[in-house]
């Protein structure tokens, strides 16, 4: 009887770390959404000041006068306390939960750059954002325990499984397109493909920033030293290596395009394949229910993101005037007069306000 206790009382104990050190990653992660989101408009900030002076080449034209710009380098610090407190997340939480708590940085970067870059934010943008946190709530709340890997070598093992081997192939192979095969003069107009070799690196980085996460976790609270293994050293260079090849892309994305464009379309990509970079890599056992609970919880995430990009130029007077004509049967195109029935009356309108 003493012994079931025992075992009992220890499960428990199990099962209540383990709570609370999910909780504490989750934290993590809504902190760090904090400082990356601020991240995007400080920098954007110091990009947009750093490209007006005169005979200053632009960072998306290949120049690097940013680099003498302050506000830029106080935005690069809180986007690397935003990615530090994102790889400590990483230790404690599974990536299936981490990662779509990003969303929480599209919310901040959409206000911060209403207020202080000016960039319209309507009243979709709101909704997008909302949808952006309800989705989050959704992937959270349904997300799998994560299993327990005893040394960085059994993560090792896990990247070199042959479908993790195929994946890192194909990433890499189109990050080398995007880059080099891609000409220029597309690469600085189309906003998909920065954000694209942004997205691919920063899935692997993902990945990689988990394995090394959790050897440090091992080594420094569970008194298993895992920096005498040499994947251990590996794990951080490929980190370095990515951390730096997305800082490149990504500043030269939002010196190009706008941050409601480049901050909702790199969110999705790059949570789409981290998701499926992690699923090959670390894969979880789930119910149904929970898998298609997350899924719908991403994809109104997604639906978010896409609501915050379609609606962001769009004047409000617009907006009401699309939803009216919607409504009520729209305009004549010929007499450009609203069809019969079809205008809002200043009642309707004070209500739809």
């Amino acid at each position: 009887m003493e012994y079931t206790s025992s075992v009992k009382d220890g499960a428990l104990n199990s099962n209540t770390n383990s709570s609370s050190s999910v909780s504490f990653g989750i934290a993590l992660a809504a902190s760090s959404s904090f400082f990356i989101g601020a991240s995007f408009i400080i920098k954007k900030k110091g990009l947009k000041r750093a490209g007006s002076k005169a005979g200053q080449l632009r960072a998306g034209s290949g120049g690097y006068s940013y680099l003498r710009e302050p506000l830029w380098w106080i935005g690069l610090l809180c986007m690397v306390l935003g990615e530090a407190a994102n790889f400590a997340a990483y230790a404690f939480a599974p990536a299936i939960i981490v990662t779509p708590l990003g969303a929480l940085s599209i919310l901040v970067s959409a206000v911060l750059a209403h207020v202080l870059l000016k960039e319209k934010l309507n009243m979709f943008g709101v909704l997008g954002c909302i949808l952006c946190v309800s989705g989050t709530l959704g992937v959270v709340l349904h997300a799998p325990e994560e299993h327990a890997l005893g040394s960085v070598v059994e993560i090792w093992n896990q990247a070199l499984q042959p479908q993790f081997i195929i994946y890192a192939c194909i990433a890499m192979a189109s990050v080398y397109h995007l880059i080099w095969k891609i000409p220029l003069e597309i690469q600085t107009s189309n906003v998909l493909v920065y954000v694209a070799i942004c997205s691919i690196i920063g899935s692997l980085s993902v990945v990689s920033c988990k394995a090394l996460g959790m050897a440090l976790k091992m080594t420094f609270l569970n008194n298993s030293n895992q920096l005498a293994y040499p994947q251990t050293y590996v794990f951080l260079m490929i980190v370095i290596a990515a951390v730096v090849t997305q800082m490149n892309y990504l500043n030269k994305a939002l010196d190009l395009f706008n941050t409601a464009i480049v901050t909702p379309m790199y969110y999705v990509m790059f949570t789409t394949l981290t998701i499926i970079a992690s699923t090959i890599m670390y894969p979880e056992k789930q119910t149904v229910s929970d898998m298609v609970t997350e899924v719908a919880g991403f994809v109104t995430i997604v639906c978010g993101t896409v609501l915050l990009h379609v609606t962001k130029d769009m004047d409000a007077g617009v907006l009401h005037s699309s939803v009216w004509n919607a409504i009520r049967g729209g305009k004549d195109t010929s007499t450009g007069r609203y069809t019969s029935g079809s205008a809002p009356n200043d009642i309707e309108m004070r209500a739809y306000r």
